[in-house]
């Protein structure tokens, strides 16, 4: 079946073989975290542990938190390796630091599935290089999560916190195919231009300019309708997808982002000025786009005071609910990982004089595409918080959701 051009899988063909009970559990490729006490180790390499410990007291830090929330973590990572060995299954280990560099298709190949260990960062770490678009595969390696600390780390990405007592328990579930599939919906960026070009990418993790890991993706040409209503001649997509959000906005915070938006490929052109520019995931929904947009029980009870009534009798039993009322209104900004819609929202949009234009330019809502163009000065596009791409004046950017990017995840209840 085509569509637009291009050949579409139906969904029960494309997953046939990736059904839980067919699944094959023999390979598994642990991510492990980089913890707080091995980050200290590679900033110091010169210093031996008694010297390091000595530099941490000396600045003020809880030593012996560090280094016990270390041992945690390793003590579950352990654990984590010897419960896929106990069913058969050869393992391999990488750190998280590791992982970003050395990571190869002959890895992803290589593992029937990826099991990052820590908390969401080591997830969408490991989702990032589990990317077919990344691997240039069609392979679609599945991912679960085990969070090793659960008492410090919300761990959203995570199986249920239960397993993390107990993580033999999921392993033995996921080896005889008593789980359920998830797919998350992803972010692909394409970037457009006159030349197919795209600037060398950040790792954030580690503050250096990096190279791309893997063949780039090929520059392609624009058909006539797209070159023509955004003034470019070819596009790039970006080999990195983003599983919670793409974040556009100066590079400093302290400075005004000027952006502007086409939504669903429409006639009209949205300006804006703001502190950035969020696009998420159902995924990343439960992360900073519900920072972003939550209220508060002051919040409530503030715009509930304002009220011409105010200080009428039902309006004060809404104002004792304003906590429940807050969290309500903040459930309601969450929505599904496998929802093909994205969801924008422009960060403290300046509203006054000629700003937004049109007025009526919403500053959150459901979209199935979003154009970007930048007159900014010095900003960037930042995929997941981990890898940043130069975006100033000029520069263009198309988000969207395809099927066939969706996260392949293990989900036990």
């Amino acid at each position: 079946m085509l569509q637009n051009g291009r050949k579409i899988v139906p969904e029960g063909l494309k997953y046939a073989k990736y059904t839980p009970t067919n699944f094959k559990l023999k390979r598994a490729l642990v991510v492990t975290k980089l913890s707080r006490y091995e980050f200290e180790q590679l900033r110091h390499p010169e210093l031996s542990p008694d010297q390091l410990q000595q530099k941490l007291r000396d600045r003020g830090t809880d030593v012996e938190m560090v280094l016990h929330l270390h041992k945690v973590h390793k003590d579950f990572e352990r654990r984590v390796v010897q419960s896929f060995q106990d069913v058969g299954c050869e393992v391999k280990l990488s750190s998280r630091l590791e992982f970003r560099s050395s990571l190869s298709k002959d890895v992803m190949s290589w593992a029937d599935v990826i099991v990052p260990v820590g908390g969401d960062g080591t997830f969408l770490l490991s989702a990032g290089r589990a990317s077919p678009l990344f691997a240039l595969s069609q392979q679609k390696t599945p991912i679960v999560g085990f969070n090793s600390d659960p008492l410090h780390s919300e761990g959203r990405l995570m199986l249920p916190k239960h397993y993390s007592d107990n993580p033999a328990d999921a392993v033995s579930r996921i080896k005889s195919g008593d789980f359920k599939w998830m797919h998350r919906s992803r972010v692909r960026t394409t970037m457009l231009g006159s030349n197919g070009k795209i600037p060398e990418p950040t790792d954030l993790f580690r503050h250096t300019e990096v190279k791309m890991e893997q063949v780039s993706t090929a520059p392609e040409m624009l058909d006539q309708d797209m070159s023509y209503k955004y003034k470019a001649k070819m596009k790039r997509v970006l080999p990195y997808l983003a599983l919670n959000e793409v974040f556009i906005g100066e590079h400093l915070s302290a400075r005004v982002s000027h952006l502007q938006l086409v939504l669903d490929h429409q006639d009209m052109v949205n300006k804006t000025k703001c502190s950035g520019l969020c696009v998420s995931t159902g995924t990343g929904s439960t992360s900073w786009h519900t920072s972003i947009n939550r209220i508060t029980s002051r919040d409530v009870d503030d715009l509930l005071r304002s009220l011409p009534n105010g200080n009428s009798k039902n309006v004060m039993m809404m104002r004792q609910n304003a906590e429940e009322i807050a969290h309500r209104y903040n459930q309601g900004l969450l929505f599904a990982p496998d929802d093909p819609r994205l969801c924008y929202s422009i960060r403290e949009q300046i509203c006054v004089g000629v700003w937004p234009s049109p007025k009526t330019f919403k500053e959150r809502d459901f979209v199935q595409t979003v154009f970007v163009k930048s007159h900014c000065i010095d900003a960037n596009l930042v995929i997941d918080g981990s890898i940043s791409f130069p975006f100033n004046d000029g520069a263009k950017a198309l988000l969207e959701v395809h099927p066939e990017d969706a996260l392949l995840t293990i989900a036990l209840d």
